[in-house]
């Protein structure tokens, strides 16, 4: 039986998981630069993680494009519970982004503390979670994975 497809490629190639590492490279790089902040009370650390914010925010619509037309294009992808806690999880990471980038714009840098770093540290812990179910869907699962003779070229 065949695996579960990704819908959104190039030239067979899935789109989704080359676009999934710069959403999170950005938001856990949020993270890094609001520790900065804190511990060195250097304003150029609170100006690039909202820049980082931003970002991340625009990477995660493009991988999120990518990671609904998978979804919807193979019936047995929205089949597993994986599936579904990975999207609404980074739904959640997204939509608290949205929310930690626009505090920091109505505020000054000092906003990065305490509220910017508490939804630093909860964005990281929820890409935790929701990188380990991408990972499910793909080592347990093998959605997107293709099989033909891969093993017999590395002979």
């Amino acid at each position: 039986m065949e695996h579960p497809e990704s819908t959104a490629r190039i030239a067979g190639h899935p789109i989704h998981p080359l676009l999934i590492p710069f959403p999170i490279v950005f938001f856990v790089s949020t993270l890094a630069c609001d520790l900065a902040y804190w511990w060195t009370g250097n304003t150029g650390w609170a100006t690039a993680a909202i820049w980082l914010l931003g970002a991340g925010i625009v990477m995660s619509v493009f991988a999120a494009l990518t990671g609904v037309m998978d979804f919807a294009g193979d019936r047995r992808v929205r089949d597993l519970s994986d599936s579904w806690q990975h999207a609404i999880g980074n739904v959640i990471v997204v939509l608290l982004a949205i929310v930690s980038w626009y505090w920091r714009y109505v505020n000054d840098p000092a906003a990065a503390l305490p509220v910017g770093l508490t939804l630093s540290i909860v964005m990281a812990l929820l890409l935790l979670f929701t990188g380990w179910k991408g990972g499910e869907l793909v080592y347990r699962h093998h959605v997107a994975v293709q099989d033909d003779d891969v093993t017999s070229s590395l002979r």
